[in-house]
């Protein structure tokens, strides 16, 4: 018994059959719609699934003001406990419905605290980073307490020279060859530096380069 041939059209030489989702497509252009496609309503979906897994990551002190709905704020709760997988996939699957359901403008104020902590990651890893640097310089370079302290006047000086003495006594080998020596003093410039990087007015503040 022959196969009834599928009903459908050629568009720039690719078969379109009746009643499929390019079908639908192409008539809603036709008629000028400007209604969603159902693969824009699809990808829409996956967004606010995946923005909803991300709430599990969000920082409690940015996802309270966001003020979302009690449902969706105890899913979310409920979703961080669940250790099981099918449990935790079907949680998720929950949590992008409740998603599906917000109003426009809060899925972009979610966004906007996601990126937000982002940010704030990546200044603190920058922050470390720059702690290490000035840390070594101002025990290696007999310069860099003057170029700290014209960046952070605020500083304790006589502590900061009293660790600095110390560190460079500390770091010298005991033996002929032996690597370095870490002692306290070692640990508490970088202490002292990265609480100093970390006040807002003076996050921006880098070491110039040591010259040995």
């Amino acid at each position: 018994m022959s196969r009834k041939p599928t009903k459908g059209y050629f568009v720039h030489g690719k078969f379109v059959a009746q009643g499929s989702e390019l079908d639908l497509e192409l008539k809603r252009e036709l008629k000028g719609s400007d209604a969603p496609s159902r693969t824009d309503l699809k990808r829409e979906s996956a967004e606010l699934q995946k923005l909803g897994e991300d709430l599990l990551l969000l920082r409690a002190d940015l996802l309270k003001p966001l003020d979302l709905p009690e449902k969706l704020q105890d899913a979310v709760q409920e979703a961080k406990r669940i250790t099981n997988f099918e449990g935790k996939r079907r949680q998720m699957q929950f949590i992008g419905k409740l998603m599906r359901l917000l109003p426009p403008g809060t899925p972009l104020a979610i966004r906007a605290a996601l990126d937000e902590q982002h940010s704030g990651s990546a200044q603190e890893t920058l922050n470390l980073h720059l702690a290490e640097q000035w840390r070594d310089a101002l025990i290696a370079d007999e310069d860099a307490l003057g170029r700290w302290l014209g960046e952070f006047a605020q500083t304790d000086t006589q502590q900061l020279r009293a660790l600095i003495r110390q560190a460079r006594k500390d770091a010298k080998p005991g033996k002929p060859g032996e690597a370095p020596r870490h002692g306290r003093a070692y640990r508490d410039i970088y202490q002292l530096v990265r609480e100093q990087l970390t006040t807002k007015d003076n996050a921006g503040a880098t070491p110039a380069a040591h010259t040995p």
